[in-house]
């Protein structure tokens, strides 16, 4: 069974049943939310948590008998992600009778989808329930309702507050009650006869709380205004036991995104594949509500470090393709369920991820670290490894072409702040940039190497550039670019998504660009005569009295109507540029645009590939 088929069952069956169903509320609890008295959460971290209010005694706009799917979100156990049953970001089923139904019809109805909806035979059935304190007596009540429902004396233990009490901490404050417990036979012998709770064959699958206490904030219990039934239905575990597995990662919730990181060439351990499923499943759904990764930032912080842990499994950086390729799964097996997690949040989500994804690996590559580490030590005498020190290291990458949220972002990784180290960020670059840019025009941002396949790529990226200004307009400027020998991407203003028929034309464009076999000038001019010629500046950058410019095509069949294209000298493609480049085109091969998507407000993303004829 699939999970989109076990949420609709569960639904379909309440709703049936007389339930309405709501939607899941957000990952963000609301001050009603929260319970009176205790540390407010961050997140949503129980299936119960939106019904507080209701719970206390509120009364709800859609009625007493309710059903969800509820998506929650805890950190606390973060360290065991990537065994069997454990995540972040995870789904509960759940079923609420506010001041309606008791414990017998409860017990009725989680036996009937048990039993009869989901075939479960009663031989593989076993039962918790309270054994009873000084607080509240033994729930003979739920034993006896068990037990005229066909499950035997043996199959039914009786637990204490550790176990069948809901919440489990003795400290917690606000509503709460005993509950009952069902458990699945999981081994591949026949259930035994009776029913040894620590036998780890026996899961417990589904639990009902009968809420008709509140814990107040000296420890004593009060009676709530009206008893409440609450149960929880963990999706990924019922899942995993329903097909037979025994560890939640082997579901569809995740096999699929576990297949994109196969693909990586880092060679993840199991349990690495697990933990960076679990944590980029969390991150979608979190940056789809508006949370940015922040390292300031309570929530924010909790973004920064899933997607640090998910980036970084093994000490091993995961490729920005196959993080795209494993949230555009994740959007695509969540869109139907959660309405916030649609196509238009693809982008954001991505940008966020690779804008953490790029600063982290500042960080981390060290011949480039180094250098400029001695080098700032030198000129400043900051003490080595200090924040103020990677920070700036950071925001000197910004000033070789990589955009300045990005080096923001690194600066925050190593936690400085940004007004401190601004005096020296302006101070820097300003030493070491002039003498560059005279020799360069501009430095050479975004490259991998300079080996081949990446020299036809940024050559490729110049055709791009100007074929994007030629089928969509003059507003399409570059934005940034990062090329490897895999594949270019390349960052675009444009205010709307481009249509299928302008990428097919941008794509045919540059082809017939490169079949041409233009030539590729490289020359060294004064700026006041780049400019005269209509050359492309990026970045909005300052340049020195003589630039660096590439022209591909000189002598260019012009079309009449091409004015800009006349102003260029005669050259298809002219940019403010520091190389490498190739000689002609038609060595670059053919060229795909994979995708384009939107990265943020009126910035576009294309991803494009070389491929064979």
């Amino acid at each position: 069974m699939d999970s989109k088929t076990l949420r609709k069952k569960f639904l379909d069956f309440f709703e049936k049943n007389d339930h309405v169903i709501i939607p899941s509320a957000s990952l963000v609890p609301s001050d009603e939310e929260q319970l009176e008295g205790k540390e407010k959460v961050l997140f949503t971290t129980a299936g119960m948590q939106p019904l507080i209010p209701y719970l206390m005694g509120k009364p709800h706009d859609e009625g007493k008998k309710l059903a969800d799917v509820q998506k929650c979100l805890r950190t606390d156990d973060i360290e065991e992600v990537g065994d069997a049953v454990h995540h972040t970001f995870f789904e509960m089923l759940g079923n609420w009778s506010l001041g309606d139904y008791w414990k017998e019809e409860a017990i009725e109805l989680s036996f009937k989808f048990l039993i009869q909806d989901l075939k479960i035979p009663l031989e593989k059935l076993a039962i918790s329930v309270f054994a009873g304190d000084d607080d509240a007596p033994r729930d003979n009540e739920s034993a006896n309702k068990w037990k005229e429902l066909g499950v035997s004396e043996k199959r039914i233990a009786y637990l204490g507050k550790e176990s069948n009490w809901w919440p489990t901490n003795p400290s917690s404050i606000g509503p709460c009650g005993s509950d009952t417990e069902m458990f699945i036979w999981t081994g591949k012998e026949s259930a035994p006869e009776e029913f040894d709770p620590e036998d780890i064959k026996w899961v417990e699958v589904w639990n009902d709380v009968f809420m008709e206490f509140n814990r107040k904030s000296d420890g004593t219990l009060e009676e709530l205004s009206q008893r409440n039934v609450d149960t929880g239905m963990g999706l990924e575990r019922m899942l995993a036991v329903l097909n037979g597995k025994d560890n939640d990662y082997e579901t569809d919730l995740f096999l699929s995104l576990i297949e994109e990181i196969k693909k990586s060439k880092n060679n993840y351990s199991e349990r690495s594949q697990r933990i960076i499923a679990d944590h980029l499943r969390a991150v979608a759904f979190l940056i789809a509500e508006g949370i940015k990764p922040d390292s300031k930032d309570s929530r924010g912080s909790v973004v920064h470090r899933l997607i640090t842990r998910a980036i970084f499994q093994e000490n091993k950086q995961l490729e920005e393709e196959i993080v795209d390729s494993i949230i555009d799964v994740i959007v695509s097996v969540y869109q139907d369920s959660y309405p916030d997690l649609k196509e238009d949040k693809r982008g954001p989500i991505h940008s966020e991820i690779h804008n953490i994804s790029t600063a982290l690996s500042f960080l981390v590559k060290g011949p480039v670290y180094k250098e400029m580490s001695e080098k700032l030590q030198m000129d400043y005498k900051l003490p080595n490894g200090s924040a103020v020190g990677s920070a700036t290291i950071s925001f000197y990458h910004q000033s070789r072409g990589i955009p300045e949220p990005v080096a923001f972002d690194a600066a925050r990784v190593v936690g400085f702040n940004i007004e401190e180290i601004k005096p020296i960020y302006n101070d820097y670059v300003k030493k070491h940039q002039e003498a560059s840019r005279i020799e360069k025009g501009m430095f050479k941002g975004g490259l991998a190497d300079h080996s081949e396949i990446v020299t036809k790529y940024h050559t490729a990226t110049h055709l791009l550039h100007q074929a994007l200004r030629d089928v969509l307009g003059p507003e399409v400027f570059q934005k940034g670019s990062n090329i490897t020998s895999e594949r270019l991407r390349f960052d675009f203003s444009f205010q709307r998504k481009a249509t299928d028929e302008e990428i097919k034309k941008v794509e045919d464009l540059v082809n017939q660009r490169i079949k041409e076999d233009l030539k590729v000038d490289h020359m060294i001019i004064p700026l006041e005569e780049a400019k005269t010629m209509n050359a492309i500046g990026l970045f909005n950058e300052k340049y020195a009295d003589k630039v660096s410019i590439y022209g591909i095509g000189p002598n260019f069949e012009l079309d009449p109507e091409a004015k800009d294209q006349r102003a260029r000298g005669g050259y298809y493609s002219a940019e403010f540029c520091g190389g490498p480049h190739v000689e002609h085109t038609n060595v670059i091969g053919k060229i795909s645009i994979v995708k384009e998507e939107a990265i943020s407000a009126g910035i576009r993303r294309i991803r494009a590939e070389i491929v064979l004829n």
